[in-house]
């Protein structure tokens, strides 16, 4: 479709050779299989997936620096902060970060995040919950929660089920979107994104965004063409205001995910909200991407 403006991927991953140094072993077994996705062992470099955005008319990308779990527990990777800081301190006019918290780290990784958001540039906070085998809503996340009140950031958390990475990382799907109910009730300031969609559970995701105002969808790592139709009404409907576009990259790929919305010919500015407005409003980017 064309039109006068660009997308906004809100949740992408970097892929780099650097990057794919810090992913363990069965990242390639996951991807071609589970997937069923693209990927090259040997990397797509910053420069490459820029061209890839450019060919799908996508203006930036939010990069996540994902928190593995500590030992014994199911979390799957650690993406240093510094890696994503330094692929946006490249092209800022491209990329943001999201920092990955983990809630074992307690204070130390509350200060962490602040760091990240004060001094690294970072916009926002990035969360698996089931990494941790731990649901949302539990007291652990609260600092957390509080910490990016108190700087104004959302965080984006994986909502719905989670997949098995390899026969080693069995994780629980503790992602219930209904989780989410606590959490905004007890904390209606936190900006709370829950991605993935909420597949197996997006109406439930869908009834949190609609009660409360300050929780919002991301519709990431599931291909469009298999979204519920309860989804897409939504998006073109009552939820047009909830919803941010993201891909997940390399899981989708950009050109492909956007040409799939486009097959479901949604309003023109419902389209235009959904792909770039509503993120920008969220994370107050209004006057920093023009």
């Amino acid at each position: 479709m064309e039109t006068n403006y660009k997308a906004i991927d809100a949740i992408a991953n970097i892929w780099t050779r650097e990057a794919l140094s810090h992913r363990p072993g069965w990242t390639d077994d996951f991807f071609v299989g589970k997937v069923k996705g693209e990927h090259s062992s040997t990397g797509i470099s910053l420069e490459e997936m820029i061209a890839a955005m450019d060919e799908a008319c996508i203006q930036c990308a939010f990069l996540v620096a994902a928190k593995a779990g500590r030992k014994g527990l199911p979390g799957c990777y650690h993406m240093p902060a510094k890696v994503v800081a330094d692929a946006v301190e490249k092209y800022p006019d491209r990329f943001f970060g999201l920092i990955g918290i983990d809630p074992f780290m307690g204070m130390e990784g509350v200060r962490a995040l602040e760091d990240a958001i004060v001094n690294m540039g970072f916009i926002g906070a990035h969360l698996y919950p089931h990494w941790y085998d731990l649901e949302p809503n539990q007291a652990r996340y609260y600092p957390f929660y509080a910490k990016c009140i108190e700087l104004d950031v959302p965080i984006q958390m994986q909502v719905g089920q989670s997949l098995i990475y390899s026969n080693e990382h069995r994780c629980r799907s503790v992602g219930r979107p209904m989780y989410l109910d606590d959490i905004a009730c007890d904390l209606p300031e936190l900006k709370l994104i829950g991605s993935h969609v909420g597949i197996p559970w997006q109406d439930e995701m869908i009834a949190m965004a609609w009660k409360h105002d300050n929780v919002f969808i991301c519709t990431d790592a599931h291909s469009p063409k298999y979204w519920p139709e309860s989804v897409v009404r939504y998006i073109n409907s009552y939820g047009q205001d909830k919803v941010i576009f993201g891909t997940d990259f390399p899981v989708l790929r950009f050109k492909r995910t956007l040409d799939e919305i486009d097959d479901f010919q949604l309003k023109p500015h419902v389209r235009k909200k959904f792909v770039r407005d509503n993120v920008l409003k969220l994370y107050g980017l209004e006057d920093r991407i023009q």
